[in-house]
Order: structure tokens, then C-alpha cells, then sequence
């Protein structure tokens, strides 16, 4: 970070750029929290206005039917024909919207009292009002139709308990009994109202509840009833049309509300959305838990009203940062104009603008002091500069007098030292040659001079190692034309050459045939590659003293075993066809110290055992056929697995036998 503005604004920005985001981070997470808290009390206060519609339709049907049990009416009514009193109960029962109505004498009332504690109760002279679970069969007793009204088919439904059930043909019921003490006899009064399918029960609670809701968003809210898991009574909505009746709740709220009988006020999952819901537990006459009673709305418009507000407040706080920003720096332009203009004034003085100067910033506080300070220190680096230039220019003068005199002499001496290491060398193979072609010649005529004799003495008798004959008069020849190279190494200027076009192919295995002996004697192998390749120009002797020396040089190095790999093949070099020669051993190859000087004259790692000047005889002998021969590493895997050397020769034309020289 090398910007000074940009560091300033960082520094004054950073409060507002991070600590403000965590406040508003911890804000809105309490915010978050208290936001559901009270949506949970707006259903817990739901549901209680829901619970009080209940118990009060209980507590107002059981009073309705205290005030007909101590009518006179119905003292009268109790004193007439049974039909008189059937049509009057009736009239009441349709009167009170109620699903049934009838009386019970006292004498008849053991066998009812036993079964349903309301009865009961009644029966010892106390009003009871409770909810009551009748069977398919206690409905079909009072009426079949009733019996049909309560059975509803169970849908499935995602989450809810499993059940093989397909139906709830059980009915929840308000259940009330009133006690009868009149001059018209002493029994009970018995009624009841079946809240299966009773939408106009279940719509009064979700009026009561959502209608006239001041609430800042509306809420599309919902009342259920359950029997157990199942909503028996219900305004949710499987379709725009169709109630979601036989639906069930989740499992988990059955085992809440059910199970351990907690109320539920939570979000939860209403048949296809999510509701912020309340369920109350709610228990019949045997206090048993057999029901649940719910009210809830969707949870979708305040998850939209928080997302908005989120959104409120981010976009604000990044207005807020993208206005700072600006006017932090217009503010802070007169502290930033001055540095800025010295900096630029540096980056020139590095680039070599040594007139560069800040001149007057318009400031006289701190920062306009040491403009003008940087200003007069420029001024007294330039003076010195000038005079460092002065004194450098006239120093690169008599320099370069000094080098041009030392170059010269550096050339005359390395002239001389090259002429006097060649006249060495060439000296001492002079001497070398002379000695070895007196040393070898001396031998020679005597070889030739006994093949010659044995030819006179044993006449015809020759005949079957004539073949051997041959061979060492071919040999003897070859003896004397190495001699003979060898001082044409030494004086080249005083020798011809005797080149023809050949293959190299057969030449090469001559030479093995040659060297057959020092290669099976240290057990080595041998295998030719031979590809089609065209011919060269070169003395066949030549040749044949090159690849001799280099498999024994090969054979050598493996030291007793290994293989021996000689390849051939047609190659270009610098756009010129030739042939190439390969010879690869598998021997400890070259060092990277000897690598350089393998080629030079008298240079050889056998101390004792050579004369160095083999390959530096091969080497000039490739040269003057126009070829090159090089020598390497073979590496593999990144080992070194043995040396390899290369001819390459270049190949000639049939047509005039026109030699192609490499480049």
C-alpha cells in the first residue's frame, strides 16, 4: 500500500468501513430475534382468543341447556305424550344449533353415566360441558347421517406419522349434560355438537382472530381443528377450493403437543407453506389428550419485510461509505496536492530529470517547509552531479586509452601462446611419429618378408590359408597406411588423400571382424542397428581407423562386460544429408570435468596406457571428409547410463560425384 491517500482514507474510513458493520451485524441479529419473538406472541395471543371462543361455545352450550332443563316449558313437556316431548327437544336442539338432544330419566341413566363422565356428573346435580370423542358406532346410535358427517378420508401428507388408517370416522364432540330437577320428573339433559366439517365453527375462529388485524402486514392467517393428528375442521387450503381436510400434521408437532402436551408456538410446516403457528393441546372428559386447536399465518411476508429491511440498511450503509469516501477526500486535498506533488518530483529525479522541483504547493505549514527543503537539497544534488559527470568523463577517457593499448597486447600474447603450443604439440608429434613409424616399419618387413616366404616354400600347399595370407597382407598394409597417417596428422600438407564414395555399413563390420578378439575376451555384446543410409565421401582406411578407435575406446571403458550398440541412419545437419554413425556403450560414460577436452591432443584418463591422440587424430580425419564427430552422455531417467560418439559424414551425389560439405 503506497499510496498516502489511500492509506488516510483507510485510517479514517476504517470505524465506519468495519466496526460499524459488526454493530450493525449484532443490531440486526437482536433485531432478527426480536422481530420472531413478537410474531410468536401475536400467535400465542392468537391462540388464546382461539381457546376463549372455544370454551366459551362449550360453556355457552351447557348454560343453554341448564336454562331449558329448568324451564317450566320443558317441566310441562316432560308430563305429555313422548311425542310432545320428542318435537319440543327438536325445536330446541335445531333452535341451539345443536346435532343432538335428549333426555335421560334417572332410571335410566346408569348405563350412559358409566360411559361418559359429563353424564355423570349431571347426574349428581352438576352442569358439565366437555369435548368428547364419539365412535363411528356412538354416532350411528344417534344418527347415520352423523355417522357419515364425521368420516373423512386421511390424505397423506409429508412429515406426519405413518398410519395405515384410511379414514377418521370418529367425531369430536361438544359434549354437555345439564341435571333435571322439576315437578315433571328428575333425570338428565343431554346435548351435543359434532365439530367435524363444522366450517361455520371453524371460520367464526379465524374471524375472530384475523379479521380487523391492525397489524402493519397483513397476515393470511388460518384456524384448524384437529381430532388427534388429523385436521378434522379446517380453512387451510389444499387448492383455492378445497379445504385440507384429512390432512395431518407433522410428526413432530403430534409428539410436541400430543405426546407431552406442550403448546407449540413455533414456525412450522402447513400442508405447502411455512406458518408462524400456535397448537394448543386439548383433553375430553376422561382428561385425555385427544385433540389440538390452531391458529397461525404465513411466515412468507415478514420473511420479505426482514429481507427488505436487511437490504434497507446494507444499501444505506453503502451510500453512506460511497459519500464519505468523496468528500473525506476533497477534505483532505490540501494535505494529500502537497505529498502527491513531491512524490512525482522524486520519480522524475529517479528517471535522471535532475531540474525536477516542486516549486511553490501553496501551503507554509510543515509540508510547504520540506517541499522547500527537498527543492534546496535537488539543487545541491544536481551541482554535484555535474561535477561527478566532469570528473567521470574525463576518467572513461583515459580508460578507454588504457584498454585499447591492454587489448592490443592481450591479442599479441594469446597469439603467441596458441603459436608456441601448437609448435609444442606439433614438435612433439613429429618426434612421436618419427620413432613410431621407424618402430613399426622394422617389424612390418619382416611379417611381409616370412608371408612372403611361406608362399615361396610351401607353394600350392598355401592354398587353404591363403584366405589367413590375405588377411595379413591386408593388415600389414592397413599397418603401414595408420603409420603413414600418422605423419600426415603431424606434416598434412605433405600427404594426398584417397577418397571414394562407400557405405558405411560394411565398413563397420570390417571393424568388428578386426576387433573381434578384445571384444569377446571381455565378454562384451554387441548389436548393430543398421538403417538405410547414403553413402559418404571419405579414405576407406580413415575410416576404419576412426570407428576402430572408437569401439576400443568403448570396449575399455565397460571394463570386462556390457553391450556395445552401434546404430546407423540417414540424418540432416544444418539442411545437408549425410549419414550418422553412433557408438554407445554401457560404461560409467564421461565426466562433466573431462568432457570438454576429450578431443585434444595428448589428453587421456588411461594414464599409462595411452597417447591421447586418438581421438584428436580421429577428429581431424572426420574434419577433412567435411563430417563432425562429437562425444556425450547417454542419460536416462536422469542417469547417466553410458558414453556416446557420433560421426557424421555427408553424403555425396552419384551424379559427378559431388561432394556436400557440412556447414
Amino acid at each position: 500500500m503506497k499510496s498516502v491517500r489511500l492509506r488516510l482514507l483507510l485510517l479514517a474510513l476504517l470505524p465506519l468501513s468495519v466496526v460499524m458493520p459488526l454493530l450493525l451485524v449484532v443490531a440486526m441479529a437482536r433485531w432478527n430475534t426480536d422481530y420472531d419473538n413478537v410474531l410468536i406472541v401475536n400467535v400465542e395471543s392468537d391462540l388464546k382468543i382461539a381457546d376463549q371462543y372455544l370454551r366459551q361455545l362449550q360453556a355457552g352450550t351447557g348454560d343453554d341447556l341448564a336454562a331449558i332443563a329448568s324451564s317450566a316449558r320443558f317441566a310441562d313437556v316432560l308430563r305429555a305424550p313422548l311425542q310432545e316431548q320428542l318435537r319440543f327437544l327438536n325445536q330446541q336442539r335445531q333452535s341451539l344449533q345443536l346435532d343432538f338432544l335428549y333426555y335421560l330419566p334417572m332410571r335410566n341413566i346408569d348405563r350412559d353415566a358409566r360411559r361418559w363422565p359429563v353424564i355423570a356428573r349431571a347426574a349428581d346435580g352438576e352442569l358439565a360441558s366437555e369435548i368428547d370423542i364419539f365412535s363411528a358406532a356412538d354416532l350411528d346410535v344417534i344418527s347415520a347421517d352423523l355417522r357419515d358427517r364425521a368420516r373423512i378420508s386421511l390424505i397423506e401428507t409429508e412429515a406426519a406419522a405413518p398410519t395405515t388408517r384410511p379414514a377418521e370416522d370418529r367425531g369430536m364432540v361438544i359434549h354437555s349434560a345439564a341435571p333435571v330437577t322439576n315437578r315433571g320428573g328428575e333425570g338428565v339433559l343431554v346435548a351435543g355438537r359434532l365439530l367435524n366439517r363444522d366450517l361455520g365453527f371453524i371460520d367464526t375462529i379465524n374471524a375472530l382472530v384475523y379479521l380487523g388485524d391492525s397489524h402493519r402486514i397483513s397476515r393470511k392467517g388460518t384456524a384448524t381443528l384437529f381430532l388427534e393428528d388429523t385436521r378434522i375442521s379446517t380453512n387451510v387450503r389444499l387448492f383455492e377450493d378445497v379445504r385440507a381436510l384429512g390432512t395431518r400434521v407433522s410428526q413432530a408437532v403430534r409428539d410436541a403437543v400430543l405426546g407431552k402436551g406442550q403448546t407449540w408456538l413455533d414456525r412450522a410446516f402447513v400442508v405447502n407453506d411455512w406458518y408462524i403457528s400456535g397448537y394448543l393441546p386439548l383433553t375430553d372428559s376422561f382428561g385425555k389428550r385427544v385433540g389440538m386447536l390452531y391458529v397461525g399465518f404465513l411466515e412468507a411476508p415478514f420473511s420479505a419485510a426482514k429481507r427488505s429491511a436487511y437490504w434497507t440498511v446494507v444499501l444505506s450503509f453503502l451510500s453512506v461509505m460511497l459519500l464519505s469516501a468523496p468528500l473525506f477526500l476533497w477534505l483532505a486535498k490540501g494535505i494529500f496536492a502537497p505529498l502527491e506533488q513531491m512524490s512525482r518530483t522524486m520519480a522524475r529525479v529517479e528517471r535522471g530529470d535532475l531540474a525536477a522541483r516542486n516549486g511553490n504547493v501553496g501551503r507554509r505549514d510543515e509540508i510547504g517547509q520540506v517541499a522547500s527543503h527537498l527543492d534546496s537539497l535537488l539543487d545541491q544534488v544536481q551541482e554535484r552531479d555535474q561535477r561527478l559527470r566532469d570528473w567521470a568523463e574525463e576518467l572513461n577517457e583515459r580508460v578507454d586509452k588504457r584498454t585499447v593499448e591492454l587489448r592490443a597486447a592481450n591479442e599479441k600474447l594469446e597469439s603467441t601462446y596458441k603459436q608456441l603450443v601448437m609448435s609444442e604439440k606439433l614438435a612433439s608429434i613429429g618426434e612421436i611419429t618419427a620413432g613410431v613409424a621407424h618402430e613399426i616399419n622394422n617389424p612390418i618387413a619382416v611379417i611381409q618378408g616370412n608371408v612372403d616366404v611361406m608362399r615361396m616354400t610351401l607353394g600350392d600347399a598355401t592354398d587353404d590359408v591363403e584366405t589367413e595370407l590375405a588377411l595379413i597382407d591386408s593388415q600389414i598394409l592397413r599397418i603401414s597406411a595408420i603409420v603413414g597417417k600418422l605423419l600426415q596428422f603431424a606434416r598434412p600438407t605433405e600427404f594426398g588423400t584417397f577418397e571414394e564414395s562407400l557405405d558405411l555399413a560394411p565398413v563397420v563390420s570390417d571393424c568388428l571382424v578386426l576387433v573381434d578378439h578384445v571384444v569377446t575376451k571381455q565378454a562384451v555384446t554387441v548389436e548393430k542397428q543398421f538403417e538405410e543410409a547414403p553413402q559418404v565421401r571419405i579414405d576407406p582406411g580413415e575410416l576404419q581407423q576412426v570407428v576402430i578407435n572408437l569401439i576400443l575406446n568403448a570396449v575399455q571403458a565397460m571394463k570386462g562386460s556390457g553391450m556395445l550398440l552401434l546404430t546407423l541412419k540417414q540424418m540432416d545437419r544444418d539442411g545437408v544429408s549425410g549419414a550418422c554413425l553412433e557408438v554407445t556403450d554401457t560404461g560409467p560414460g564421461i565426466s562433466a570435468d573431462d568432457l570438454p577436452s576429450v578431443f585434444n591432443p595428448f589428453y587421456t584418463t588411461k594414464l599409462g596406457e595411452g597417447t591421447g591422440l586418438g581421438l584428436s587424430i580421429s577428429q581431424t580425419l572426420i574434419q577433412r571428409a567435411g563430417g563432425v564427430i562429437s562425444g556425450g552422455n547417454k542419460v536416462e531417467n536422469g542417469s547417466i547410463i553410458g558414453a556416446v560418439f557420433s560421426i557424421w559424414l555427408p553424403s555425396v551425389t552419384i551424379e559427378g560425384e559431388t561432394k556436400a560439405y557440412a556447414s
